[in-house]
């Protein structure tokens, strides 16, 4: 005999599975990785400091 099964379990999980595998593909699509947000992060700082760097005081 077959065990039973919760089908309010059973289709919560299938929802989960498939929100993950559509936020997956979505951090392909459009997602940066961690070193390409480090380097973005590090550039702007460079800038804003070579910015600071050349201001006048008046």
């Amino acid at each position: 005999m077959s065990k039973a099964i919760n089908l309010n379990k059973a289709r919560k999980e299938r929802g989960r599975a498939s929100r993950k595998a559509r936020a997956d593909e979505n951090s392909l699509q459009f997602g940066q990785s961690k070193a390409q947000k480090e380097t973005l992060k590090a550039r702007a700082a460079q800038i804003a400091r070579n910015l600071d760097a050349h201001k006048r005081e008046t």
